[in-house]
């Protein structure tokens, strides 16, 4: 049996982060814990790491589509956090948001690690940057890494 497992190490790999800056105080954590696997984990070179401030989630797809088709790029890993209102627009913005980047992906045959929080409060958010729940944006660079090992198996 054949068995096709990616690694963490990547050392050669050139990574996009793309984050949202609305949210700012949640997202620069992720940001922190992407950062620190991608170098301390992935041994991805500094020079090789791209990072793109976009105003918020909704702007995340198009930015993301650009960078994949560039060809520059073995993974992307999109950050940010929407918070769930008093209204209909978190439901617009989450969905669109997730199913954008998931189309990016199958167009263009690059990962996106998806790090989006998706949260019901302020609470659920901080715990998910980097405090009882772990930080989603280190989940979201191990996930790069390991496709971006897994992808070129394939290849």
């Amino acid at each position: 049996m054949k068995v096709i497992e990616g690694l963490m190490a990547a050392p050669n790999a050139k990574v996009a982060i793309v984050v949202a800056r609305f949210n700012n105080f949640i997202n620069d954590s992720l940001v922190n814990g992407a950062l620190d696997v991608l170098v301390r984990q992935g041994q991805v070179k500094d020079d090789n790491i791209t990072l793109v401030k976009v105003p918020g989630a909704i702007e995340m797809p198009l930015v993301c589509k650009k960078l994949a088709k560039t060809g520059n790029y073995d993974a992307i890993v999109a950050l940010g956090c929407v918070i769930r209102g008093g209204t209909y627009h978190f439901d617009l913005v989450a969905n669109q948001n997730s199913a954008s980047m998931a189309n990016v992906m199958m167009d263009f045959d690059v990962p996106i690690a998806f790090g989006v929080l998706t949260t019901e409060n302020i609470e659920q958010a901080i715990e998910r940057a980097g405090t009882k729940a772990g930080n989603k944006g280190a989940e979201a660079a191990l996930s790069a890494l390991e496709m971006i090992n897994v992808l070129q198996q394939l290849d």
